[in-house]
């Protein structure tokens, strides 16, 4: 598969099992007590602990604070932290620094005066995933099941690796990477047949689809 793909919000061992089997290299774990995919730390920990070697544990977090975060590295098993809420640089910056992990940054995309947040963020961050920026009023800040114009970003490089996310679904993720030319993409709602509820067979159809 030459397309990284990773499959975000799991919460059930199965859904982890049918992501690896399907083949994703990242699975991510959301920390954000308003999602339908919210864990506790005990959950999140046992659903870690079933993820294949060789493929990377993402912990999705929404403006933590270090005691939150301490507790959080303490108690899962981690390879990436992936920031989804209004860090700063700075604040990108101190966490890669403070926790030793690498740092995934989203930033959200509406319109072309938002990409040049993205710039910004490659000084601080390992990686940056690029969204759809939530619309007003939305309480999630992913996850909303919405696509920006892929055409912003089209033959677009970066100083880091970048993963595409918002709105992608099996029906359209191949459309996706042809005109972004994204290596890496990110899914949650796109593969679920409830909020916060996967569906494996989308996910193996999503994975297959992304190529």
């Amino acid at each position: 598969m030459n397309t990284r793909v990773k499959i975000c919000g799991l919460t059930e061992a199965a859904h982890v099992d049918a992501a690896a089997t399907a083949g994703a290299t990242y699975v991510g774990l959301v920390f954000f007590p308003r999602s339908p995919r919210n864990l506790t730390l005990p959950q999140a920990a046992a659903l870690a602990l079933r993820v294949p070697m060789g493929i990377a544990k993402v912990a999705l977090v929404v403006d933590a604070g270090d005691a939150a975060l301490d507790a959080l590295v303490q108690a899962v098993p981690l390879d990436m932290l992936q920031l989804h809420g209004h860090e700063s640089p700075a604040r990108v910056a101190e966490i890669r620094a403070r926790f030793g992990l690498p740092v995934m940054k989203a930033v959200g995309i509406a319109d072309e005066a938002d990409l040049a947040a993205i710039a910004e963020y490659t000084q601080v961050a390992d990686q940056i995933l690029i969204d759809a920026k939530p619309p007003g009023g939305a309480t999630l800040p992913g996850g909303n099941g919405l696509a920006f114009d892929w055409r912003l970003i089209a033959g677009r490089e970066w100083e880091r690796p970048w993963m595409l996310a918002g709105g992608l679904t099996p029906a359209n993720v191949a459309e996706a990477i042809r005109l972004t030319g994204a290596r890496q993409v990110d899914v949650s709602s796109g593969v679920e047949s409830a909020p916060g509820v996967k569906d494996p067979a989308a996910i193996a159809a999503f994975i297959a689809a992304a190529g």
